[in-house]
C-alpha cells in the first residue's frame, strides 16, 4: 500500500465508472481484463474503490479535507478546471453519455497511468511522466468512436490475445546438408490450403561439378593405402603436378623438385641413397655456374707481396743462376721445381708451385712436411677458388667445418644451393654428425628466408621427424608447407595430397608403417571430400586412418579418435559394400568402427 490510502490492498474502479471514459481503450491494462477483475470482485468492491480510492488518488488535495465532506462535491468542484484542460489537448470529444444516463457534466474517470502511478504499479515515476505528456498525441478518434459504439449496444466481450509475431516475414527454402553427399531442400507450402509438403535431395558432386575445388579432389587417387592402387596411378599423378609448376619463379622450382623426389621415392620403393638425390638436384640446376677462379691471397700463403709477386723477365736468378725465359711453359716451370728440390730449397719450391699452380706438386710435398706447412699450403690453394664454389664447400665440409654454403645459401648474390647440397650428400665424410649438420643448417637457412620448399628438401635428406602444427620448434609438419602461417594456408588440399604420397612411399618399403601426426590431416580431408559429395571416398579415409589408431593405443589421441568415430557413424551407410548385402547384414557395423567405439569408451571410462 501507499502512503495516505486507507486500505492494504490495491482497489479498482466498478464498470460505470469505466465504460464513460474514452480514453480507455488506449491504456496499458486491456478492456477485457479489467471487465473479468471486476466480475470477479464485485459491486462492493467498485463501490469501497470510489469512496476511499479513486477521487483521493486523482485529487491529492481531498485526502487532507476535513473529514466528513462530501468527496462528490469537492469533485464536482474541480471538474470543470480538468474539463476544460482536456478540450484543449484534445483528449476526446468532450464528456460521453454512460449507461447510467449521467449528464455531460459528470466528472470524467482519470487516466489509468495516474490510477497506476497511485496504486503503486509502476516504481518509475520517469516512466510515467513519458506516458502522460504523450497520451493524448496517441489518441484516435476513430477507435474512440468504435468504441463508444461497443460499449452502448451492449457489455464488453472479451478480446483474444494476439498471437506471437511470426520468426520469418514470408516463406522460404530451409536448406541443410546430408552426411550421404546431398543438400536437402525443405521447399516452402501452404499447409492450411492443401499444399502437401515437398522435399528434394540435390547431389552436391553435381551441384559443384566444374569447381576447381571437387576438380582438385577427383584427380587425386586416394585413399593411397588401398589395395587396389598401383603406383603408376600415384606417379602419374605427381607428373602432372611436375607440369604445372612455373619453373620460372624458385618458389615454383622448389615445389617441382619436392613432386620429383616423389616420383623417386616411389619408384625405388621408398629406398634412396644419396647420389640419386645428387643426381635429382642436379638435373633441376637451371644451369652450371662457372666460377670464376681467384689469384691466390698472399697473407694466407704466408708470404711477402714482393716474395710472392713473380720476378721481371730478364732478371737473374739467384738460386739456379739462370736467366728465366720470358714466356715459361708447363715444362720449364715443372723443371725449375726440380731444380730447386736439387738445391733442398723446400720452402722455395712450393712457393714456385703454388705461384705456377702447380697445386699437386705443392701439396704432396707439403703433406710430406709437417702440418703447419701442410696448413699454409691447402690454405693457399681454397683461397684461389670462387667463395660459392661447390668445391670451397667440399673442402670446408673435410676440414671438419660446417660450409659457408650452408649459412649463406639463398641469396642472389650466392648462386642456387643445389650444388651445394649435391656434393655433401654424395660426399659422406667420416663425421656423420657434422654432415648432418651441415645439411639441417642449411635448411634452417634456406626456411629463414621463406623457401619452405627447399628446406623440407634438406630436411628430408637428413631424416627430420615430421612434428605438429601447434609446436612452432618442429621444423615440418606437412611437406612444403609452413606451419608458422594460418592454418586456412597450411593445411591447403595440394598440401595433404604430397604429404599422403610420401606416407604412401614410406609403407612400400614398410607396408605397416606410418605418420602419426599426419592422421588428424587425412581426417580433415576426409571430411572435405563429405563436403564436396565425395562421402565413399571420405569412408575409406576414416577406415585407414582407424587402422592406423588401433596399432597405437587410440587413448593417446582421444580428440582424434572421437572425431573419427563421429565422421564415420554419420557416413557408415555411404559403403558401396552395403548394396550387395541384404537387409540383415546391412545393420551390421564393420568391425573396425566397432573397434574404434570400444577404445573410446574405455577411455571414457578410465
Amino acid at each position: 500500500s501507499r502512503q495516505g490510502y486507507e486500505d492494504s490492498h490495491w482497489q479498482y474502479p466498478p464498470p460505470g465508472y469505466r465504460d464513460g471514459y474514452p480514453y480507455q481503450s488506449h491504456q496499458w491494462q486491456p478492456v477485457a481484463w479489467q471487465d473479468d477483475r471486476d466480475l470477479r470482485q464485485g459491486e462492493s468492491y467498485g463501490k469501497s474503490y470510489r469512496d476511499q480510492h479513486y477521487y483521493r488518488g486523482y485529487h491529492p488535495n481531498l485526502a487532507t479535507g476535513p473529514p466528513g465532506q462530501d468527496r462528490t462535491q469537492t469533485y464536482s468542484s474541480s471538474e470543470e478546471s480538468h474539463t476544460s484542460t482536456s478540450r484543449r489537448e484534445g483528449t476526446g470529444e468532450g464528456t460521453l453519455s454512460s449507461d447510467s444516463g449521467e449528464v455531460s457534466g459528470q466528472p470524467k474517470e482519470p487516466n489509468l497511468l495516474l490510477q497506476y502511478h497511485d496504486s503503486g504499479l509502476s516504481s518509475s515515476s520517469h516512466e510515467l511522466s513519458q506516458y502522460i505528456r504523450d497520451g493524448a498525441d496517441s489518441c484516435d478518434p476513430v477507435l474512440l468512436e468504435s468504441w463508444n459504439v461497443r460499449q452502448t449496444e451492449g457489455p464488453s466481450v472479451s478480446t483474444p490475445t494476439p498471437a506471437a509475431p511470426l520468426k520469418f516475414p514470408q516463406l522460404h527454402t530451409a536448406l541443410c546438408f546430408g552426411a550421404g553427399g546431398h543438400l536437402v531442400l525443405a521447399c516452402p507450402h501452404h499447409p492450411a490450403e492443401g499444399q502437401r509438403a515437398r522435399v528434394e535431395l540435390h547431389s552436391l558432386e553435381a551441384i559443384l561439378q566444374g569447381t576447381e575445388e571437387l576438380e582438385e579432389l577427383q584427380a587425386f587417387p586416394g585413399p593411397l593405402a588401398r589395395e587396389d592402387l598401383h603406383k603408376v596411378d600415384v606417379m602419374t599423378f605427381c607428373q602432372q603436378k611436375i607440369t604445372a609448376c612455373d619453373l620460372s619463379t624458385p618458389r615454383g622450382r622448389d615445389s617441382s623438385l619436392l613432386w620429383k623426389l616423389l616420383v623417386l621415392l616411389c619408384r625405388q620403393n621408398g629406398s634412396m641413397v644419396g647420389s640419386d638425390a645428387a643426381e635429382l638436384l642436379l638435373q633441376d640446376c637451371r644451369r652450371q655456374d662457372r666460377y670464376r677462379r681467384q689469384e691466390p691471397v698472399a697473407s694466407l700463403a704466408g708470404l711477402a707481396d714482393d716474395e710472392w709477386a713473380p720476378r721481371a723477365p730478364g732478371m737473374l736468378d739467384l738460386i739456379t743462376g739462370e736467366v728465366p725465359p720470358v714466356v715459361e711453359t708447363q715444362a720449364q716451370i715443372v723443371e725449375k721445381f726440380t731444380k730447386l728440390l736439387y738445391y733442398g730449397r723446400k720452402k722455395e719450391a712450393l712457393v714456385w708451385a703454388m705461384r705456377n699452380q702447380l697445386w699437386g706438386h705443392a701439396l704432396f710435398l707439403s703433406s710430406k712436411m709437417d702440418a703447419r706447412t701442410y696448413s699454409w699450403v691447402l690454405t693457399g690453394f681454397t683461397s684461389t677458388l670462387a667463395t660459392n664454389d661447390p668445391l670451397q664447400t667440399l673442402f670446408q665440409l673435410m676440414s671438419g667445418r660446417i660450409p659457408q654454403a650452408a649459412l649463406c645459401c639463398g641469396d642472389a648474390t650466392w648462386g642456387d644451393w643445389r650444388p651445394h647440397l649435391a656434393v655433401m650428400l654424395s660426399n659422406k665424410v667420416g663425421d656423420m654428425e657434422l654432415n648432418h649438420r651441415a645439411i639441417v643448417t642449411m635448411g634452417d637457412t634456406l626456411a629463414s628466408k621463406g623457401a619452405v620448399e627447399a628446406a623440407h628438401f634438406c630436411y628430408l635428406m637428413a631424416d627430420i621427424p615430421f612434428g605438429y602444427f601447434g609446436a612452432k620448434a618442429d621444423r615440418m609438419a606437412l611437406l612444403g608447407s609452413s606451419h608458422r602461417q594460418a592454418f586456412s594456408q597450411f593445411a591447403r588440399t595440394e598440401v595433404i595430397q604430397r604429404m599422403e604420397i610420401f606416407e604412401y612411399c614410406q609403407q612400400l618399403r614398410q607396408p605397416e608403417s606410418f605418420l602419426l601426426p599426419f592422421q588428424v590431416y587425412k581426417l580433415l580431408y576426409a571430411v572435405r571430400l563429405a563436403e564436396h559429395g565425395l562421402p565413399a571416398q571420405a569412408l575409406q579415409y576414416c577406415e585407414h586412418i582407424c587402422t592406423a589408431l588401433l596399432r597405437r593405443d587410440p587413448a593417446a589421441h582421444p580428440a582424434l579418435a572421437r572425431q573419427l568415430l563421429t565422421l564415420a557413424e554419420r557416413l557408415k551407410l555411404s559403403d558401396p559394400l552395403l548394396l550387395e548385402m541384404s537387409e540383415q547384414d546391412q545393420e551390421v557395423e564393420p568391425d573396425w568402427l566397432e573397434q574404434l567405439r570400444a577404445c573410446c569408451r574405455q577411455w571414457e571410462v578410465r
